[in-house]
């Protein structure tokens, strides 16, 4: 049974930083790609960032280009996102996802390629 757990969310004001995490059991990471979602009251929910099973490809939706990173710890299964110079609009519920099909890339954008969710850490930037 493949579980994920996310943490790390908070409130902090505009310009700051938060690192969340994501940490998964039955499903290795390094055999399966993952993603961050986010979802703000009233909108669908969005991609945010990926990486590939190998962990050499990244992804990042062009609003948080330049500003989040994503990585992961092999070692704890557990994938992080450090989310730098934060603003309002940031503000969303941040889900973690892992992909259905190992050794696959594919769309990172694409929820339906994601087969197990987290259940999601509250980010609140305030002005």
């Amino acid at each position: 049974q493949v579980q994920l757990v996310e943490s790390g969310g908070g409130l902090v004001q505009a310009g700051g930083s938060l690192r969340l995490s994501c940490a998964a059991s039955g499903r290795a990471f390094t055999e399966y790609s993952m993603g961050w979602f986010r979802q703000a009251p009233g909108k669908e929910r969005e991609f945010v960032a990926g990486l590939s099973w190998s962990g050499g490809n990244t992804n990042y939706a062009d609003s948080v280009k330049g500003r989040f990173t994503i990585s992961r710890d092999i070692l704890k299964n557990t994938v992080y996102l450090q989310m730098n110079s934060l603003k309002p609009e940031d503000t969303a519920l941040y889900y973690c996802a892992v992909k259905g099909r190992p050794y696959y890339s594919g769309t990172y954008s694409d929820k339906v390629e994601y087969d197990n969710w987290g259940q999601g850490t509250q980010v609140t930037v305030s002005s």
